[in-house]
């Protein structure tokens, strides 16, 4: 039972609030203000006033947290990538508004956009894997990526694709193309295997412009 319940009850029951500030160690003016509380609330005077602010003054504007979710569906719906970074952009570029990324990502989370992701092993326990000796083994992936023109407008989709060593982690090959084909990966490999010497193996994923010759193509 708490003792603003313990008090309370025993002022009701006739014992001086001096004695029962002794035998609860509080204070009487304490039990006073508790008890003048009683008397106006009720049972709501058995738990603690919360102590939050009644006004935030540094609060994101509710406009604003609209203004997030309402770019954060557009963008989504459009298929185009909706992350707090791309939501700070057009927030900047296209509502003169600026927030920070944790700002948006709080926004999102509060909002149920956000999907909990389970708790990540510790950097510790993972086993770095890397080859032995430089041109033992090339990686080699490729990703989307949406140029911006210049008067800040989103512009052509390019996919880039790189060969990377894996023992010294040196970028061989780093270039950009409308559309990433298996011509354009043979070529690649080609001017880097020509600048630094051909790999003994490569890592790719099972995309078929690394592994078209598995599907009869050429």
């Amino acid at each position: 039972m708490s003792t603003r319940r313990l008090v309370i009850a025993a002022v009701l029951t006739g014992t001086s609030q001096a004695e029962t500030a002794r035998t609860y160690g509080v204070s009487q003016g304490w039990i006073s203000r508790l008890m003048t509380r009683y008397a106006a609330e009720g049972e709501a005077a058995f738990e603690p006033r919360s102590r939050a602010p009644n006004t935030r003054p540094a609060a994101t504007p509710a406009a604003t947290v609209a203004l997030v979710l309402s770019l954060r569906k557009q963008l989504g719906e459009s298929g185009l990538d909706a992350g707090a970074d791309t939501l700070g952009w057009h927030l900047q570029h296209h509502h003169q508004t600026v927030l920070s990324r944790a700002t948006i990502n709080r926004i999102l989370v509060r909002a149920g956009q956000v999907t909990p992701e389970p708790s990540k092993r510790p950097k510790s326990s993972y086993i770095r894997f890397q080859a032995d000796q430089p041109n033992e083994t090339w990686q080699s992936d490729f990703t989307h990526y949406r140029l911006t023109r210049g008067d800040g407008r989103p512009g052509t989709d390019v996919e880039i694709i790189t060969w990377l060593d894996d023992h010294s982690r040196y970028a061989l090959h780093l270039s950009a193309h409308p559309r990433i084909t298996a011509q354009i990966t043979h070529q690649s490999f080609q001017q880097a295997g020509e600048l630094h010497g051909y790999p003994a193996s490569t890592l790719t994923d099972n995309g078929l412009v690394y592994t078209v010759r598995f599907a009869g193509g050429r």
